[in-house]
């Protein structure tokens, strides 16, 4: 077999292999994506407005840890919002374009009734998207299941929101999970972290990630 022959049986099965990781969803979610750096100022703290940050909040050897419990005070004196110890990423809101944010969590067992991550912002409502660990399982707000079984184990979480589409994709492990319609365009940011749902929320809730990162299409 000549050397033009090779080449081509070789971009022919590449091609081949390519286009089978797209169709099983495969592909990375971040590709065609460019990553904006983030420095310490994009992370936004949010806790009990009581309480010093130490007491909600770690920062250790690349993991950030927060925990809640259900009687703690609202982030601030003026709102009636559940208790929270969240990050709100700075600096980089938006209102249109395709952006993307990533993270590894991990969600302990018996922290349940929890939004461990958001888009804020919407033209109807106050977020776009809250994903909320019931039991162990990953739902969208209070209805949609996710994904199954995340406790005690870390997970890469993806969430793409294209905004002039009007489309929010979750993707777990590398794999889409679950695409939604938004709630329109809005002031637009990321948080994560841990928020006590409406009702039933353990008393005691925590997550934990690293590796934030956030991208642009």
């Amino acid at each position: 077999m000549g050397i033009s022959c090779c080449f081509s049986l070789v971009l022919f099965l590449f091609v081949i292999f390519s286009t089978g990781l797209n169709l099983l969803g495969l592909a990375d979610p971040t590709d065609g994506f460019t990553r904006i750096p983030l420095t310490e100022r994009n992370f936004g703290l949010q806790k009990p407005f009581n309480l010093p940050l130490k007491d909600r909040y770690s920062y250790h050897n690349g993991v950030r840890r927060f925990w809640v419990y259900t009687n703690d005070k609202p982030f601030k004196p003026d709102t009636t919002t559940k208790p929270r110890t969240e990050i709100r990423i700075k600096g980089l809101d938006y209102s249109s374009g395709i952006w993307q944010f990533e993270g590894y969590a991990y969600v302990p067992t018996r922290t349940s009734g929890v939004t461990i991550m958001q888009i804020h912002g919407a033209k109807v409502g106050a977020t776009s998207l809250q994903l909320r660990i019931y039991d162990g399982d990953m739902k969208y707000y209070k209805f949609q299941v996710v994904d199954t079984n995340l406790y005690d184990k870390w997970f890469r979480l993806n969430v793409i929101h294209n905004v002039d589409e009007g489309k929010i994709i979750v993707f777990i492990d590398g794999v889409q999970k679950f695409e939604i319609n938004d709630q329109g365009p809005g002031d637009l940011y990321f948080k994560c972290g841990v928020y006590a749902a409406p009702a039933n929320s353990s008393n005691y809730m925590e997550s934990r990630w690293r590796d934030i990162k956030i991208y642009k299409k």
